[in-house]
């Protein structure tokens, strides 16, 4: 417990490289994150995410067998599973059993492929609940340009998307491409996912890309703002669980969690009191009643 709060050594971390470009991928992946998230929210798409996920962490784990980059597998698998999810789940009827089937049939390929790596146990695991110590200049420039070409790429969708997620009856009417948006949105939120691998791991890479947005739909209606207080939600939580992390040493998953869980528990409750606010002052509102006749 002591070395939780030791704020000495967490300053002294604060200065090390490969912390700073720890920092920078969080907060890279807190804003991708912040942005897709309240589209994935009110399109349903929480369990697709975790089912990204797998199939992310499927790759991760062939590209370390393979010997290479970790991110490039990540990357490879996660998009393979947002393209599958797109074009096989298309109904809303049957999209959960898709994505249970892509999430067992990756976690079970991805635990099967790490059997045969022959390195540090300490890699695998880095798979399932990120490793910081793992992230360098390489993976940092992977990282930026993924996030700018899937920041660019929902910038010039994200209209017709949002008008396909918040109505999708009307949109179809007035010829707004929505097969198409899900697979593009689909892809995009594969990316996303993929980037938070080796920060948060592929088990819980969903606290960043659902948990924040969770919260801030909660306490606002307009996607505006939902979408600005879920890039701080997610920041706050990236960046935040790292810093927290440094001093007792323990994987940055636990604190990122454990931030996301707070933040939306603060939400609900703040929307609750809310709620009953506007019941309790509502009869007040309305105007007095008058005799029959009068």
């Amino acid at each position: 417990m002591d070395r939780l709060f030791d704020f000495g050594l967490t300053a002294q971390l604060l200065g090390q490289p490969f912390v700073l470009t720890a920092l920078l991928a969080a907060a890279v992946l807190g804003l991708v994150a912040g942005v897709l998230g309240p589209l994935v929210v009110t399109r349903r798409m929480s369990f697709a995410v975790h089912g990204t996920a797998e199939l992310a962490f499927t790759g991760a784990a062939g590209a370390l067998l393979l010997g290479i980059g970790v991110e490039y597998g990540a990357l490879a698998g996660s998009v393979l599973a947002a393209l599958l999810l797109g074009l096989l789940g298309g109904r809303e009827s049957e999209r959960d059993s898709v994505i249970g089937v892509i999430l067992s049939f990756g976690l079970g390929l991805g635990v099967l492929l790490l059997t045969f790596y022959p390195g540090r146990t300490s890699n695998k695991f880095g798979i399932l609940i990120g490793q910081i110590v793992s992230i360098d200049t390489t993976n940092i420039v992977v990282l930026v340009a993924a996030a700018v070409v899937v920041l660019l790429v929902l910038g010039a969708i994200y209209r017709p998307l949002l008008f396909a997620s918040v109505d999708p009856h009307v949109a179809a009417a007035r010829g707004v491409p929505a097969r198409l948006l899900s697979v593009v949105f689909a892809v995009l939120v594969g990316i996303a996912t993929a980037l938070g691998v080796q920060i948060v791991g592929s088990l819980l890479v969903v606290s960043l890309m659902v948990t924040p947005a969770a919260a801030a739909v909660r306490v606002t209606a307009s996607p505006w703002r939902a979408t600005v207080l879920a890039v701080v939600f997610a920041e706050v939580a990236a960046v935040g669980g790292i810093i927290l992390s440094l001093a007792p040493g323990v994987p940055v998953s636990a604190f990122v969690t454990a931030i996301s869980f707070l933040i939306y528990l603060t939400c609900r409750v703040v929307a609750h009191r809310r709620s009953r606010a506007g019941k309790v002052t509502a009869p007040d509102l309305a105007p007095a009643p008058t005799a029959v006749g009068q």
